[in-house]
């Protein structure tokens, strides 16, 4: 096989009068090829099939197991055509297969790569998307972190939450809206259970106040049309390229505060695309693409509330040996003699308090949120007063145990020992002149 380079260069040789053998030695190629392609046999670019056609006895055959089944495997067929006489190997009847397009298109199974697409109008302020962005966290467990991206624009702001549950995706989405500065008429998400009925379009009925209390209409994606959120989906790229990959962030607060500022440096200095230029400047210079930053300036978004709306978050937490639990960076008091219980922390968004709950539903403590990451110690007076009486009725005025001391049997010890033997029976005695000369008898 020559290729349509040479296959130019060979017939523009033989114009000018080369022979076909000096064509050959020009072109390091054999005589009777580049005759073949001189004379049209041959297509260049084109290997020539070695054997005979071995899958065409069985297309008809093939065709009528793909409208049985359009996903069968080709291992599956293999086996089967080599029963019917297919001598050719695996890999070359999968090649054939593929290059004969015998296997239907299925719609339904086909994602959306290869169709066709269209642009779609995003009026600046008219829609922002959700999704989830889930990678394996540096410092244990994984990283949920919740971005919302204006279509118009493409301006992106994300939150990491500690868990997916409704509570904490409202908390999430609250987050980005306040980073965003307002919020879009219209949420486009995927199919989240937490936000839509599985299997349906309708919003679930617990999520419905959370929209209304923003004033945003809630829409959700078509089935298998991941193109329809390909905003958000392109934020999610390149977000893990350009930031995930190298960021060297070792907890969930530094991960944050190292997200925030890349969306406002890096991810907002992108150039749009085409179809969005700025008019070019008075100074005769040309246009330019816009950056997302200049783009989002111009996107009207409607106000927020002054709280977000009241969900109420809800984890479990261990006691720790102080008598504390652990809650976002800082550490809150409960009554002593709970080490190691689980016990229910309760925050409801828009407040600033924390109520500590046990597993049967009694309230225990209620404190004052202090900042998040802090490391604080939160405990009330009483607290403290009731933790210090039990440590200190813990100690002890008395003098170390002599460890290194004699301490051979008791009286208390030595009758059970002797009771103990009792039940043993009568002591063996063994005579042992007697197996000695057992012994010299055996001897002689």
């Amino acid at each position: 096989m020559i290729t349509r380079g040479e296959d130019v260069e060979a017939s523009a040789l033989r114009q000018r009068g080369w022979s076909i053998s000096a064509i050959a030695r020009h072109l390091g190629r054999d005589r009777k090829t580049v005759r073949a392609h001189l004379r049209g046999d041959r297509e260049a670019g084109v290997r020539q099939r070695s054997g005979s056609d071995q899958l065409g006895p069985f297309v008809t055959y093939l065709k009528a197991r793909f409208d049985d089944n359009a996903h069968i495997w080709a291992t599956a067929l293999y086996d089967e055509v080599a029963e019917l006489g297919y001598q050719g190997s695996y890999p070359s009847f999968a090649r054939q297969l593929r290059q004969a397009g015998l296997r239907p298109h299925c719609e339904a199974c086909a994602g959306v790569k290869g169709r066709e697409y269209i642009e779609i109008a995003h009026p600046p302020g008219e829609e922002i998307q959700w999704d989830w962005f889930h990678r394996r966290a540096p410092w244990g467990g994984m990283a949920n972190i919740l971005l919302g991206t204006l279509s118009f624009s493409g301006k992106v702001r994300g939150v990491l939450a500690e868990h997916l549950d409704q509570a904490h995706l409202i908390e999430a989405m609250d987050a980005v809206l306040r980073r965003l500065g307002g919020t879009a008429r219209v949420w486009r998400t995927d199919r989240l259970s937490t936000v839509i009925v599985p299997g349906t379009r309708d919003v679930q009925a617990s999520f419905a106040p959370v929209a209304k209390h923003y004033g945003a209409i809630v829409a959700p994606c078509p089935p298998r049309r991941g193109n329809r959120k390909g905003v958000v989906e392109s934020a999610v790229r390149f977000s893990c390229g350009r930031w995930w990959r190298t960021m060297g962030a070792a907890d969930l607060a530094a991960t944050q505060v190292s997200f925030d500022r890349f969306c406002a440096t890096i991810a907002d200095q992108r150039l749009r695309p085409p179809g969005k230029l700025i008019d070019p400047p008075e100074d005769g210079s040309r246009a330019r693409w816009p950056t997302v930053a200049e783009l989002a300036e111009t996107e009207t978004l409607l106000a927020l509330p002054p709280v977000p709306y009241p969900a109420q978050i809800e984890v479990l937490a261990p006691v720790g040996a102080n008598a504390t639990v652990a809650f976002r960076g800082n550490r809150y008091a409960v009554p002593p003699g709970l080490t190691g219980a689980e016990l229910h922390l309760r925050h409801r968004l828009g407040t600033n308090s924390l109520e500590i709950h046990a597993p049967s539903g009694v309230l225990l403590a209620s404190h004052r949120l202090a900042p998040r990451g802090s490391g604080a110690v939160v405990r009330s007076q009483e607290q403290a007063a009731a933790l210090e009486r039990v440590v200190l009725d813990q100690f002890t005025s008395k003098a170390p145990c002599d460890r290194k001391g004699n301490y051979p049997p008791g009286a208390a010890a030595r009758a059970e020992a002797e009771r103990l033997l009792a039940g043993l029976g009568p002591e063996v005695v063994v005579d042992l002149g007697a197996y000695s000369e057992l012994v010299e008898a055996g001897w002689r």
